[in-house]
């Protein structure tokens, strides 16, 4: 079959002309190949050639003016941007593999032994761009048929497949799950036998794959199938541990796994923020250790929340995930998820709005998502009650914050004019009166101004038995100016005393 139509980019034609005059086969292959044959958006173009993949690419980014080529030795490969594409190319190249290791021994080669050594069979179709056979298709597996029929098959035999590169058993998971495709049997079955072989595979290349499911626009495709092949149990134990449901005097709880599937899915629907869809993930990650049967009470997981936020810290670390803000935002959402539900089951107080706009600051949208993708209940009356109490909570805080602007609120007095209006030095009493204001204006004592918090602090500043030196309303004047908090901490716990030795 021929796709010369489907080749209309300047770059293929220009890249075919060199290859010409090199003498050399050149092909667009894989990925990108895959995409324009299901016309699904690509923005790099993967270019293998029989002969010098470097040579090739210096040669075309001359001929499109397109600027700088980055060069990779070690690997035999360069690259360039061309307007909003990134081409990248490669001298053909066949592959052996030894057992401990993902990185290959390799040697140049033709297309045949490249498409051998390809992962995928709809990973494996070429587009030939020399002028005789522009826009042939090469397809020596039946790519093309498997791409029709949505079906994730390897080349060769899957065994030798995933043992030679056991990243590629969690890449055919994340084209299933971002093309809702399906794995074919005998593939999933050797998923399976080599799962344990993931172990040397680098937890960095594992986060990627998995941040890519998860960003998927059904993400829960990809976790059921990470758990059914015992994937996600060599790298995600904790997530493991919440599936099943324990049965004690006939009382059971619901499946925490498949729960937070669709908690996920959910969030999914609603935000294509990656990190608010790890709250999904995370959010209940902590009812494993947390379960406890009480004969009245039933099933109970008390704390949860607090303790799944300090294991956040421990995940991200181990997977190598981002240590910044990204994961505080994640600890701080896990944290406060259980918070607007406490709301919908009380009379809703100006003050524990006021408290809950603090704590969660510019990510209050975010955790109000959350919240509403956190129900679950198959009792479409339930659900039904509960999206209507939340919508009253909404509604509470925006009046909250139209009248207090406690949301990321800047105090009104600062730990200098404490220093200043009593003449000390830093110290406890400066940290206790900072808090003093900060209660008052949530429980709205004081309303969220400067000269009622400064009153109040010569009021309670005098009662610790501190002399102020000036009047309060001699101190500077301060901008409104909105500043971030830090992001809620989890409860630290105290430490238990160790037993004699």
């Amino acid at each position: 079959m021929n796709y010369a139509s489907e080749l209309y980019l300047p770059v293929f034609r220009a890249i075919g002309k060199i290859a010409d005059e090199q003498g050399v086969r050149a092909f667009a292959i894989g990925g990108f190949v895959r995409d324009l044959l299901i016309q699904r958006k690509s923005k790099d173009i993967d270019i293998v050639c029989e002969g010098s993949g470097i040579e090739l690419a210096r040669a075309a980014a001359a001929a499109l003016k397109a600027g700088r080529v980055t060069v990779f030795k070690t690997y035999g490969t360069a690259m360039f941007r061309w307007n909003d594409l990134e081409v990248e190319f490669v001298g053909a190249r066949k592959e052996s593999y030894a057992r401990g290791s993902r990185n290959p021994e390799v040697e140049p080669g033709t297309l045949t032994d490249d498409q051998n050594r390809r992962d995928f069979t709809i990973n494996a179709l070429a587009l030939s761009l020399n002028r005789e056979t522009f826009g042939d298709l090469v397809d020596p597996f039946g790519g093309l048929n498997d791409l029709k029929r949505g079906i994730i098959r390897t080349p060769l035999n899957p065994d030798v497949t995933f043992s030679d590169d056991p990243l590629r058993m969690l890449r055919a998971v994340r084209f299933a799950t971002q093309l809702g495709f399906e794995i074919e049997h005998d593939c999933f079955e050797a998923i399976a036998r080599n799962a344990g072989r993931l172990e040397i595979i680098t937890s960095e290349r594992i986060h990627t794959e998995l941040n890519k499911i998860i960003s998927a626009p059904r993400p829960s495709t990809g976790f059921k199938l990470l758990f059914k092949s015992k994937l996600l149990h060599e790298f995600f134990p904790e997530m493991v541990a919440l599936q099943g449901v324990e049965w004690r005097n006939g009382i059971g709880h619901k499946d925490n796994f498949y729960h937070t599937l669709e908690v996920l899915d959910n969030v999914a629907e609603h935000s294509d923020n990656l990190w608010l869809r790890w709250a999904a993930i995370l959010h209940d990650i902590a009812k494993p250790p947390t379960k406890r049967f009480h004969p009245e009470a039933g099933w109970t997981f008390h704390g949860h929340e607090d303790r799944g936020s300090r294991m956040v810290p421990k995940l991200f670390k181990r997977l190598k995930l981002p240590m910044d803000s990204k994961m505080r935002y994640v600890q701080k959402l896990v944290l406060l998820h259980l918070r607007p539900i406490a709301l919908t089951k009380n009379e809703i107080t100006d003050s524990a709005v006021r408290r809950l706009l603090f704590e969660a600051g510019d990510d209050i949208d975010d955790l109000m998502i959350l919240c509403r993708a956190d129900i679950t209940s198959k009792n479409e009356a339930k659900v039904k009650r509960y999206l209507a109490n939340y919508d009253q909570v909404i509604i509470k805080l925006r009046e909250v914050e139209e009248k207090d602007h406690v949301r990321n609120f800047q105090p009104p007095v600062s730990g200098e004019d404490i220093m200043q209006l009593f003449d000390i030095p830093p110290s406890r009493p400066v940290g206790d009166l900072k808090n003093v204001i900060k209660e008052a204006i949530l429980d709205g004592i004081i309303p969220n101004e400067q000269r009622a918090a400064r009153a109040l602090l010569l009021e309670r500043g005098t009662a610790m038995g501190l002399q102020a030196v000036m009047d309060p309303n001699e101190l500077p004047e301060r901008p409104n100016a909105e500043e971030k908090p830090e992001p809620a901490q989890p409860r630290k716990r105290p430490r238990r005393p160790r037993k004699p030795a």
